[in-house]
């Protein structure tokens, strides 16, 4: 068996509620500076006081018409994976283009189209039954646009790479999955570089009253709408659907180099498991053991990991299960992490949500600044870590972080990122 390569994050880009580069979503995120607004009217028809954090208008202003045509997440991913080749410096010629691969990481692969399509339906079927029309006049490109892997086709489409790729859809696990599995197929060998991708665009009606219905979306705060989510917080009640993509370009050492920056961080673990137990409630015992297999993977000691972006999704028993998992997982040295929630400015990106936490992690890393908690004004005492509530921490000797995303269905993946 060959030896396992180890392998590098060499470039990042991202579309966020927070901004529309990495530079500005990671600037926000650190300054806790919340994208909770109020939902897109088409929702806020339906349910008066729904919540969003969503993606500036100014997003679309800037997109060619070639790229408007495609469904929101194909969009998100597209402009996430420029930024993210370009601040790599990826050059390849066609050999090395074969040796790249494309993983994405999606909760619901066009849900844009899809809403589109059953409406457009639905309103002609009515005006069918009137007027004796045909119902099925449907836009010629509905299904390519609405295929989960539209992302992953886009993306290999438009920069001729043609290593595998892979379409990962497991609900809030998604893009973690896509992260840990190209970095295995690195590892051993099968590719030399990965574009990895999480992205999400479901800020739609149909989506949402689904969400909805699940009471597990976050009503206004008092204290004003930007402060509604508020993970670990006694007075918590909820997540708040956000939307976007993070784009991840990871490169084996070993072979001709097709990136020229500098590497922001080594990607040194991944664990992965399924609860078994529940479709919507949290197994703490499945993210303690997803959390333990990364660990031993990157073959650090516990201390070594000095800030952990959580999962945090704001729901009652989701932050307390976390905080059980990460003290099993940790032990002693779990009162010594700074642990936070980024969810409480970003939103919840449901697929992408993985891949732009482990960005967020890593560049906090680099910068050795962790971002807060924001929100956290009254901790609940069940949630007694070191959340960072509210304020940065200057955290220039941090050596390596850690990312959790667990998933309804019951799947759990933590990543590690080291110096």
């Amino acid at each position: 068996m060959h030896d396992l390569r180890r392998v590098s994050v060499r470039g990042i880009g991202m579309v966020t509620p927070l901004g529309l580069n990495a530079k500005d979503s990671f600037h926000a995120a650190v300054q806790g500076k919340s994208a909770v607004a109020a939902a897109p009217q088409p929702i806020l028809a339906l349910l008066p006081q729904a919540l969003a954090a969503q993606v500036s208008p100014a997003f679309g202003a800037g997109q060619t018409r070639a790229i408007a045509g495609l469904d929101r997440a194909t969009q998100f991913a597209l402009v996430a994976v420029e930024e993210a080749l370009a601040d790599a410096g990826f050059e390849a010629d066609a050999p090395q283009k074969a040796r790249t691969g494309v993983y994405v990481g999606i909760g619901m692969g066009g849900a844009y189209t899809i809403e589109t399509l059953y409406t457009r339906f639905f309103e002609l079927l009515q005006r069918a039954a009137s007027e004796n029309r045909d119902p099925t006049i449907i836009h010629p490109l509905a299904i390519p646009r609405m295929m989960a892997n539209s992302g992953a086709a886009a993306v290999s489409i438009q920069h001729q790479l043609r290593g595998q790729s892979f379409t990962y859809s497991i609900a809030c696990a998604s893009s973690a999955v896509a992260i840990g599995e190209a970095y295995r197929a690195l590892r051993h060998g099968y590719i030399d570089t990965a574009i990895v991708v999480g992205t999400e665009a479901m800020l739609t009606p149909g989506s949402y009253v689904a969400w909805n219905a699940l009471r597990v979306i976050a009503k206004p705060h008092e204290s004003g709408i930007a402060a509604s989510c508020r993970p670990f917080d006694s007075g918590r009640n909820g997540f708040v659907l956000g939307e976007g993509a993070c784009a991840l370009v990871l490169q084996a050492e070993g072979y001709s180099a097709t990136c020229s920056r500098t590497p922001y961080a080594e990607l040194c673990g991944y664990g992965t498991t399924t609860d078994g137990a529940h479709i919507t409630l949290p197994s703490a015992e499945g993210q303690t053991q997803a959390m333990a297999a990364a660990l031993v993977e990157s073959g650090l000691p516990l201390d070594a990991i000095g800030y952990i972006n959580a999962h945090g999704t704001a729901t009652t028993a989701g932050d307390l299960i976390e905080t059980e998992s990460i003290k099993a997982a940790f032990a002693d040295h779990a009162h010594r992490l700074a642990v936070s929630s980024t969810k409480a400015v970003h939103g919840h990106l449901i697929g992408a949500g993985g891949a732009l936490e482990f960005g967020l992690s890593v560049l906090a890393l680099e910068a050795g600044r962790i971002p807060p908690t924001a929100h956290l004004d009254n901790p609940d005492p069940g949630c007694d870590l070191d959340f960072v509530p509210g304020v940065a921490r200057e955290a220039p000797s941090l050596q390596a972080v850690m990312s959790n995303s667990f998933a309804f269905g019951g799947t759990n993946v933590s990543l590690i990122a080291r110096r």
